[in-house]
């Protein structure tokens, strides 16, 4: 089965909010090396203006992949998920996310196509505070690999 056209421009509704908690931060910033001190201890964070601890850039993959089951589990897509692989990721920050953060997300698909067989979807993710204020665009695109 292949992806269905139709559904770019499609949005789908914003996801419940997510709790930024500082030992997330911290968590996720030890998996990936991060050692800035901006992500680990308050006290620096607070010293370059931030109000909190500051999350690694590629923080937001947290609430953006759990936000992309509403695009996964949508049965009239058409995507076999035991078939995708991750094809690129990007990030345009409107400011930092930081501890305390209580963040929405809203999916959008921008783009599917099909080359050489293969199936192909970018999305994007507008990730705001609940207040709504602009925090971060995250873009992926999946491939969906055609039947050998």
């Amino acid at each position: 089965m292949s992806l269905d056209p139709s559904f770019v421009g499609r949005t789908y509704p914003p996801t419940a909010p997510y709790q930024v908690g500082r030992e997330k931060i911290r968590e996720f910033a030890t998996a990936i090396g991060a050692t800035d001190p901006a992500h680990h201890d308050l006290e620096a964070a607070q010293a370059l203006g931030h109000p909190d601890l500051v999350a690694p850039p590629t923080f937001p993959v947290i609430v953006t992949m759990a936000a992309s089951n509403q695009i996964i589990e949508d049965p009239a897509l058409g995507m076999d998920y035991s078939r995708v692989v991750h094809g690129d990721q990007r990030f345009a920050y409107t400011r930092p996310v930081v501890a305390g953060d209580e963040l929405v997300c809203t999916n959008t698909i921008e783009d599917v196509s099909t080359r050489g067989g293969h199936g192909f979807l970018t999305t994007r993710t507008d990730v705001t505070t609940v207040g709504g204020e602009p925090v971060v665009a995250v873009w992926s695109k999946i491939v969906v690999r055609g039947e050998a």
